[in-house]
């Protein structure tokens, strides 16, 4: 029916009306919200329906008897009391078997502990006044005893908590966003030292109750050209049985290009990475695509090389790797050239994951130009050299690793170049 007919009594269902009259009756409703609520029409449609078939009735003072008097209620005699107290004792004995079931349930089912922490907090917290603890850990089924226990062995988890808190925040001082199983390693010894015992995964409670836990970052920024004309290379690293695969340092290095954001404008953030002990080994911070600042970093690199074996460059199919300025300093210094087979991250996930630490972990904030990106990414790069553990080199920094392969380097050739 639609709001602007005139409706009559025999336009709404009798079910309706029943339905109107409980919400009223009920006090979930007035009988003018009623009628407003549902586009009921006419000033007293409601009132007769409570009339007929609700509570009130025809006669004169219907109105009145319908309402709760206004007098004061004459007191119970000792007999109503008794029963009114025991229809109350009846009630609580009934809710209070219904929790009890319900955790009962809780516990078995979901193994839930729902007694010994809540009923602490409930104590502690005052929420039931006048509750001694003798008349709770009754109700508990436990023993003053091992309620207190629990009270000092909650407190000197609280203790302990707040020392490894601090400890975290001391180092991420340095390195914000340093992930929990690297902070379980590095915390060691200074655990030890204070007495305290913490596992990977009750650190991972701690971080968590303390909203100290690092969340992802996700962000996408093209910074590589694939589709021009010029030469590209095979991929060396494909598996295969070509595959070339890093034994030592200074035998596959892997490049990419990234860019950072700034408050002026888009600079850009070339890196060249050690596939065998992921340490940058060179890198530099350019406002252009352009090729000549792009090859600074393989320059910084091949300055600090130290080894004389054969050496693979990965990197992927952009125009600049492929232009012949960066293929003539291949050349020069004897590079072994490999790219990918296309626009796949995948297959340079090494220099990606590089990327990703050093603006995921180290680069929180935004530089405002390019000289203050500059120093901030070489004091980057020299905390994830020097001082952040890496998964993959069994929590050792590539700094440690880089040095260590490269001795072992050197005292092989030693014993070839003596008998030369």
């Amino acid at each position: 029916m639609e709001s602007g007919s005139k409706r009559t009594q025999r336009d709404y269902t009798l079910a309706f009306k029943l339905a109107v009259v409980e919400q009223v009756e009920k006090g979930e409703l007035t009988y003018k919200q009623a009628q407003t609520r549902y586009g009921i029409q006419g000033r007293s449609t409601v009132l007769v329906w409570l009339r007929k078939h609700g509570r009130q009735g025809w006669g004169r003072g219907a109105s009145c008897a319908a309402m709760p008097p206004d007098k004061t209620p004459q007191a119970l005699t000792p007999e109503q009391q008794i029963k009114a107290l025991q229809v109350q004792l009846k009630e609580a004995n009934e809710k209070a078997q219904l929790f009890e079931a319900m955790l009962d349930v809780l516990k078995k089912d979901y193994g839930v502990r729902v007694v010994k922490k809540p009923s602490g907090q409930v104590l502690a917290q005052r929420l039931v006044q006048g509750l001694s603890v003798a008349r709770a850990c009754r109700c508990m089924g436990l023993s003053r005893q091992a309620y207190y226990q629990g009270q000092r062995r909650h407190a000197r988890r609280e203790s302990r908590a707040e020392a490894v808190v601090q400890l975290v925040r001391d180092w991420r001082v340095r390195q914000p966003r340093l992930g929990t199983r690297k902070l379980h390693h590095v915390l060691r010894e200074p655990l030890g030292q204070a007495g305290i015992r913490l596992g990977r995964d009750a650190l991972f409670d701690v971080l968590r109750n303390a909203r100290m836990l690092v969340p992802a970052r996700r962000a996408y920024h093209k910074t590589t050209d694939s589709h021009h004309r010029l030469r590209r290379h095979p991929n060396l690293l494909k598996a295969g049985e070509q595959q070339v695969c890093a034994r030592a340092s200074e035998q596959v290095w892997v490049a990419d290009i990234t860019y950072l954001p700034t408050a002026d404008k888009f600079v850009y953030l070339s890196l060249v990475t050690d596939a065998y002990s992921r340490k940058i080994v060179g890198w530099h911070v350019h406002d252009s695509l352009q090729t000549e600042p792009m090859a600074q970093a393989l320059k910084m690199a091949l300055r600090a090389r130290q080894s004389h074996q054969r050496l693979v460059h990965h990197s992927d199919r952009g125009i600049q790797y492929c232009s012949s300025y960066y293929q003539s300093i291949h050349r020069r210094h004897g590079l072994y050239c490999s790219m990918t087979d296309g626009y796949d991250c995948y297959q340079n996930a090494l220099a990606e994951r590089v990327n990703g630490i050093l603006k995921g972990e180290l680069l929180l904030q935004r530089p405002a130009n390019l000289e203050q990106a500059r120093r901030m990414v070489g004091e980057s790069v020299r905390i994830y050299n020097t001082e952040r553990p890496h998964l993959s080199l069994k929590m050792q920094t590539p700094d440690a690793v880089h040095r260590a392969s490269l001795a072992g380097i050197r005292r092989l050739e030693l014993p070839s170049q003596v008998s030369t």
